[in-house]
């Protein structure tokens, strides 16, 4: 059984990227975790922030429920994520708690700094997981693969070199479940996320020779994948 651990700067972030890649791996039986740094309470340019937490947070765990996975929040701000060892540490702990084989994430450069942060954060807090002479309360864990999902905000310097091939129900599961997050109806700043990210999967997919699927980046040094799923299953 492999577990993927989807870690992003706020809910609904990588549920939106790389959702369907998550409800694919939990539709094998695999396991599926969103880990969400803020909530992007500050995304609604009428609400409250308080009151769109909120909505966030339920929007985040329903998400969650219909595709099958896990969610766990960390109680940061959005527009305000720190980058200090904390953090970094904080997400070291539950990474070796949750012990992943495979972490998504966002790219390194971005128009939004909670992405670009998240992505450094990550990077140290997979490190830090994985540091045996480290002392936690936990024992050391490493998560053995680490993907950058393809996120629009995030374009400058990506280039996907990973195609997960979705199947049909896959697809159908987060494209239902996706639609529960207000911001990805377009409902906040009128971005059609939903249909973006929708036609986004025929454009990643058709080089690909897939009908539909969600791209990701690798680390320096790895080689080029179509995958149907991530973890010691996937297949080039």
């Amino acid at each position: 059984m492999t577990h993927v651990l989807a870690i992003g700067a706020h809910a609904g972030d990588l549920d939106l990227t790389a959702g369907a890649v998550l409800a694919q791996h939990v539709l094998r039986g695999d396991r599926a975790t969103l880990l969400h740094l803020t909530l992007g309470e500050r995304g609604h340019p009428r609400l409250p922030i308080p009151d769109y937490a909120e909505q966030k947070r339920a929007e985040a765990e329903r998400f969650a429920e219909a595709i099958g996975a896990g969610v766990r929040f960390l109680d940061y701000e959005d527009g305000l994520l720190p980058e200090d060892e904390d953090v970094k540490l904080r997400v070291g702990d539950l990474i070796r708690e949750l012990r992943p084989d495979v972490i998504l994430t966002h790219w390194s450069e971005s128009i939004h700094k909670d992405h670009a942060r998240t992505h450094r954060i990550v990077q140290d807090a997979r490190f830090y997981g994985g540091l045996k002479t480290l002392e936690r309360e936990l024992p050391a864990y490493w998560a053995s693969e680490l993907y950058y999902a393809d996120n629009w905000e995030d374009a400058d310097g990506y280039t996907p070199d990973v195609f997960v091939d979705l199947s049909d129900e896959a697809y159908e599961v987060w494209s239902a479940a996706i639609t529960g997050y207000a911001y990805a109806r377009g409902e906040t700043y009128g971005f059609p996320y939903v249909d973006y990210y929708r036609a986004l999967t025929i454009v990643r997919g058709a080089p690909a020779g897939f009908r539909r699927a969600q791209a990701f980046a690798a680390p320096k040094g790895s080689r080029d994948l179509r995958v149907r799923y991530f973890g010691k299953a996937a297949s080039p």
